[in-house]
C-alpha cells in the first residue's frame, strides 16, 4: 500500500468561494483515477479538481468559511493529512462584482424603468480619510474575524468598526498621516453641516441649469398636450401594451424553439459533463469481463464519492443500476475466488477486488453477500482442494495397482522392468510434489489473511486455520504410510482413515522394497520445503515422525536385503584359510564383514544420517536402537546358519565309509595342500573343522569386532545382539563338535573291542609279552590320525575334540576291563602295559572323568599285580615307549 497523501504547500492561502488554488505536496496519487477525494475547509472540491502529478493538484474552493485543512484521498494511499490551512471568507458582492457562485437577485438589486439612483456605489467611493491606499498592500497575519467577531470594515454596514478599517486599509500608514486624515475628515463633516443658502451659493450654476431644464420640460409638456390631449400617459401605456402583445405574437414560436433548444443543450451538457456516471454500468461490465477489477473498484468508489448522496432522480436511478451490476460482479468474483486450481496471486487479486467493492445496501442479495469473508472462503477452498487432490492421487494409483485379476497382477509383476518405478513410488513422488507446491500456497494465503492484507469484515480464525494445516499434513502422512510402510500393521490406520492399498503379490512387494530409499528422498524434499515456511512445530513434528518411521523401515529393508545376501555367502566359500589370528578360520567372516561395511555405508548415506530437523534414531531405549539390535542379531544368526549349512550339507553330500584301522582318516599331503591353498578337493572332516574354527573365531573375536565396527559408524555398542549371537554360535559350535566327535570317536571306539579279541584272544590265557597289543597300537595310531587332521587345519580345536574322544576311549576301556572275569599272570601284565601307555600318552587331553575311567580300567585287572609283575610291566612299558616315541611325540606338542 502506498504512503498517505501529505499537503505541504498552498497558493493562495485565503480567498472567497471559487478561488483557484494550487495544491502541492507528496503522494497525491499515481494517476487521475487514483484521486478519489479532495476537501478544502470541509467542502468537497473533487469535481473541480485537476490532477497534474503526484506533487500537484489544481482546484477551486467551495462555499466554505473560516480556516480549514486540505485533505486529499487516494485509492492507493487512503485519507491524507495537511501541514497548511486555507482561510475562506465571503466578500460583499454588488451587481458589478464578478462572482464564481450564483447570487440570488433581491428586489433592491432590480432596476426600475426611468432614472437610476444617483447613489454612489461603494465600489467607487474614495477613502474617507482622503489618504491614498497605494503601498498599503501589507496584510495583518491574523484573521480580523477572530479579533472582531461582531464587526466589519465596510462603511456602509451598521456594525462598522474603525479599528478593522484601519488595520485592513492603513496598516502601513504613519501616525502623522492618520492625524492629517482625521483633520480632513473633520473638515468634510463641517462642510456638510452648513445651511441651504451656503449650499445654493456654492452651487448657483447648477441650480440655474436645473431651472432652465425644468422650463424646457414645461414647454415641451404644453406642446404635447396640444398634440395628444390631456392624458398622453394613458395613450403611451396603451401603445406600449399593444407593442408588447404584438411582439409576443411574433416571437412566441421563436421563444418556444429557443426553450427547446436550451433544454436540449442543457441535457446534452449534463450528459457530457456526467458522461462517467451514465457510462458506468456498461463500463463495469466490460472491465469485469476483461479482468480489470482494479479499474472497476476505482470507478465504483469514485461514483459513490461523487454521487452517493445526490437527490437527483436520474443520478439515483443510474446508481441503482450500477449497484445491481456490482452485485453481479461480486457474485462472479466470489465464484472465481473459490474455484480451484489457481495461483495465490490470482486469488489475492480477486479477494482484494471483492473486498474493495463492498456490499451495496438496499437489496437482499447485498445483505447475503455482506456476510461472506472472501479471504477465509478462499483458504477453505484451497484446503479442500488440497485434500481432494491427495485423495484423488491416492485412489488413482491404488486402483491402478489393484486393477485386474490376481493372476494378471502376478503376471504383470513378473513382466515389469526392474528399472521401472512401481506405482507406489510414482505415487510418493507425485504426492510429495503436490504437498511441496500446494501446502506453501495455503500457508502463504493464510499469512496474508492474518496479517490484515486480505482480511475481510469478520474476525480472523487462527485456531481453525491451524487445524486446517494440521489436518492437511496428517492426511499427507497417512497416505504416505499406507504406500510406504507395507511391512507394518496397517489395520488401525485403515480403520481410522477408511483407506486401503492392497499389498499385492510377493513379487510386487519384492520389487517395491529397493525403491523405499527413493520414497524417503521424496519425503525429505517435501519436508525441507515445509520447514522453510516457518510452520508450527507441532505440524512439522507430524512429518518428522513419519520420516523417522520411514528411515527406520528403510534401515530394516536394507539390512534384510543384506541378510538375504548373507544367506548366499555359503556358495562363495572357497575354504581358503585367511585368518592369521585364528588358524583354521576361512575368509568367510571377512566376506561377512565386507558385506556389513557395505550395508552400513549404504544405511549411513540413505537413512541413518539425520538431515534438517530430523531426530536421532539411536537414542537410548528407542525403537531405532531396538531395531538395530534386532537386525544385527538376525544378520549374525543368518551367518551362523550359513556355517552350519556348509558343515551338514557337506556331510550329506559325502557319506564316508567307516572302516577299521588307518581308513579312519589320515589326511594325505594333497588334501592338506588343498585346504591351505583354498582348493576345492577337501573332505567333509576338513570342512567340519573349518566350520568349527569359524564358529570359535566368531565367538572369540569376530563378533566383538563387529560391535566395534558399529561403534566406528556412530552406533551405540550392540551388546545384546553380540552376546545373543555369541551364545547362538556357542550352541552351534557345541552341536557341530558333538557331530564331529561322534563321527570320529564312534568308529575309533568301535574298533577297540574287535581288535582286542582278534584271533580268539583271551585274557586268562598265558601269552607272550614284551610288545603292545594290536588294539592299543590301533587306538593310538587312530588318535594320531585325528590329531594330525585337526592340527593341520586348526590346532586350537585339539583340546575340545580330543578331550571328548579320549574320554570315550577311557570309558570303553574301563567297560572292557570290567567285563573280564580273570586275568592270567602274563595277561594282567599286558593289560596293565596297554592301559598305562594310552593313559600316559593321552594325559595332556584327559580330563578328570577320563582319568577316573583309566583308573577304573587299571583297578579292574584281577588279580592285582604283585611287585614282580609291576617291575616287569614297567620294563615293558619303557621299551614300548622308546619304540613308539614318534607316535607319542605328537601328543606332547604344545598347542599354539
Amino acid at each position: 500500500m502506498a504512503p498517505q497523501p501529505v499537503v505541504t504547500g498552498l497558493s493562495p492561502k485565503e480567498g472567497p468561494p471559487g478561488t483557484r488554488v494550487i495544491i502541492r505536496g507528496e503522494f497525491l496519487g499515481t494517476r487521475v483515477q487514483d484521486l478519489i477525494g479532495l476537501k478544502i475547509c470541509g467542502s468537497d472540491c473533487l469535481l473541480s479538481a485537476e490532477w497534474k502529478s503526484s506533487n500537484k493538484i489544481i482546484a477551486r474552493t467551495g462555499p466554505a468559511k473560516g480556516k480549514g485543512d486540505i485533505i486529499v484521498t487516494t485509492l492507493s494511499g487512503g485519507v491524507g493529512t495537511s501541514t497548511v490551512q486555507f482561510r475562506a471568507y465571503h466578500e460583499t458582492i454588488g451587481p458589478l462584482k464578478e462572482s464564481a457562485v450564483w447570487i440570488e437577485e433581491s428586489p433592491s438589486q432590480n432596476f426600475a424603468w426611468g432614472r437610476r439612483t444617483l447613489t454612489q456605489s461603494g465600489l467607487t467611493q474614495e477613502d474617507p480619510l482622503g489618504l491614498s491606499i497605494e503601498g498599503n498592500e501589507q496584510k495583518i497575519p491574523e484573521d480580523l474575524r477572530d479579533l472582531f467577531p461582531e464587526a466589519c470594515g465596510d462603511l456602509s454596514q451598521e456594525h462598522f468598526s474603525p479599528s478593522w478599517f484601519l488595520l485592513e486599509n492603513h496598516l502601513a500608514t504613519s501616525f502623522e498621516d492618520l492625524k492629517a486624515g482625521l483633520a480632513y475628515l473633520k473638515r468634510k463633516v463641517e462642510s456638510q453641516k452648513e445651511g441651504q443658502l451656503s449650499f445654493l451659493k456654492s452651487n448657483a450654476g447648477s441650480v440655474i441649469d436645473q431651472l432652465d431644464t425644468l422650463m424646457n420640460i414645461r414647454d415641451k409638456l404644453q406642446e404635447d398636450l396640444k398634440l395628444h390631449g390631456t392624458e398622453p400617459l394613458n395613450i403611451l401605456e396603451a401603445s406600449i401594451e399593444n407593442s408588447i402583445t404584438e411582439s409576443q405574437k411574433i416571437f412566441t414560436d421563436v421563444l418556444v424553439r429557443k426553450e427547446k433548444a436550451d433544454s436540449t443543450r442543457s441535457v446534452l451538457f449534463a450528459l457530457s459533463r456526467h458522461k462517467f456516471l451514465f457510462c458506468l454500468p456498461n463500463a463495469v461490465d466490460r472491465r469485469a469481463k476483461a479482468g480489470e477489477y482494479d479499474i472497476v473498484v476505482n470507478d465504483y468508489s469514485r461514483a459513490k464519492n461523487l454521487f452517493g448522496k445526490t437527490e437527483i432522480p436520474i443520478f439515483r436511478k443510474v446508481l441503482e443500476e450500477v449497484d445491481q451490476r456490482i452485485l453481479s460482479i461480486r457474485k462472479q468474483l466470489h465464484e472465481k475466488v473459490v474455484k480451484m486450481p489457481q495461483s495465490v496471486d490470482q486469488q489475492k487479486k480477486l479477494i482484494k477486488a471483492l473486498t474493495s467493492l463492498g456490499a451495496p445496501s438496499g437489496t437482499p442479495i447485498g445483505d447475503k453477500l455482506r456476510n461472506i469473508d472472501p479471504a477465509w472462503d478462499a483458504i477453505e477452498a484451497r484446503a479442500k482442494y488440497l485434500e481432494a487432490t491427495f485423495r484423488q492421487t491416492f485412489e488413482q494409483h491404488a486402483n491402478k495397482d489393484a486393477a485386474g485379476t490376481p493372476e494378471k497382477s502376478k503376471s504383470r509383476d513378473r513382466d515389469r522392468d526392474p528399472s521401472q518405478a512401481p506405482s507406489r513410488v510414482n505415487f510418493c513422488e507425485e504426492l510429495c510434489d503436490i504437498a511441496a507446491s500446494q501446502l506453501p500456497d495455503l500457508w502463504r494465503l493464510g499469512q496474508l489473511y492474518f496479517t490484515g492484507e486480505l482480511r475481510g469484515p469478520h474476525d480472523p480464525k487462527p485456531g481453525d486455520f491451524k487445524k486446517m494445516i494440521l489436518n492437511a499434513i496428517e492426511k499427507f502422512c497417512v497416505y504416505l504410510r499406507l504406500a510406504i510402510l507395507i511391512a507394518g500393521d496397517q489395520r488401525a490406520l485403515r480403520q481410522s482413515s477408511g483407506l486401503s492399498w492392497s499389498i499385492g503379490s510377493a513379487s510386487a512387494t519384492h520389487q517395491f522394497l529397493p525403491w523405499i530409499p527413493q520414497c524417503l528422498r521424496y519425503t525429505r524434499i517435501a519436508y525441507a520445503t515445509l520447514i522453510g515456511l516457518d510452520l508450527p512445530s507441532d505440524a512439522l513434528d507430524i512429518i518428522q515422525k513419519l520420516i523417522d518411521e520411514v528411515r527406520l523401515f528403510c534401515f530394516s529393508i536394507i539390512f534384510k536385503r543384506s541378510t538375504d545376501r548373507c544367506k548366499k555367502l555359503g556358495s562363495q566359500e572357497t575354504w581358503e584359510l585367511g585368518v592369521e589370528d585364528y588358524p583354521g578360520a576361512t575368509i568367510l567372516p571377512a566376506a561377512l564383514e565386507a558385506l556389513l561395511v557395505e550395508t552400513l555405508d549404504e544405511v549411513q548415506s540413505v537413512c541413518m544420517q539425520p538431515e534438517s530437523r530430523e531426530g536421532n534414531l539411536l537414542e537410548p531405549q528407542s525403537d531405532g536402537q531396538r531395531e538395530v539390535s534386532q537386525r544385527l542379531q538376525e544378520f549374525l544368526s543368518t551367518f551362523s546358519a550359513v556355517i552350519e549349512e556348509l558343515a551338514f550339507q557337506s556331510h550329506d553330500e559325502e557319506t564316508p565309509t567307516h572302516n577299521v584301522s588307518q581308513l579312519l582318516g589320515f589326511p594325505n599331503a594333497q588334501q592338506l595342500d588343498s585346504v591351505a591353498s583354498g582348493g576345492a578337493a577337501v573332505t567333509w572332516e576338513q570342512r567340519m573343522l573349518c566350520c568349527l574354527a569359524n564358529y570359535a573365531y566368531c565367538n572369540k573375536s569376530f563378533f566383538p569386532h563387529i560391535g566395534d565396527v558399529f561403534v566406528r559408524y556412530g552406533y551405540p555398542l550392540p551388546t545384546l545382539a553380540i552376546e545373543t549371537s555369541r551364545y547362538t554360535v556357542n550352541q552351534l559350535f557345541t552341536n557341530l563338535l558333538e557331530e564331529y566327535v561322534e563321527h570320529k570317536g564312534d568308529p575309533l571306539v568301535g574298533t577297540i573291542e574287535p581288535s582286542m579279541y582278534l584271533g580268539r584272544f583271551q585274557w586268562d590265557h598265558e601269552m607272550e609279552i614284551g610288545q603292545l597289543r594290536p588294539y592299543a597300537h590301533e587306538c593310538c595310531d587312530n588318535l594320531v590320525g585325528v590329531y594330525s587332521e585337526i592340527y593341520s587345519i586348526s590346532p586350537a580345536l585339539l583340546r575340545p575334540i580330543l578331550e571328548s574322544i579320549v574320554q570315550t576311549i577311557s570309558e570303553e576301556l574301563a567297560r572292557l576291563m570290567s567285563c573280564v572275569q580273570r586275568f592270567s599272570f602274563t595277561g594282567a601284565i599286558q593289560a596293565h602295559v596297554d592301559i598305562r601307555l594310552l593313559r600316559d600318552a593321552l594325559e595332556g587331553y584327559a580330563n578328570e572323568t577320563a582319568k577316573n575311567y583309566f583308573m577304573e580300567a587299571l583297578e579292574a585287572i584281577n588279580p592285582p599285580l604283585n611287585v614282580e609283575q609291576k617291575r616287569k610291566a614297567d620294563e615293558i612299558l619303557e621299551r614300548v615307549k622308546r619304540n613308539m616315541r614318534l607316535q607319542l611325540l605328537c601328543f606332547t606338542i604344545k598347542e599354539p
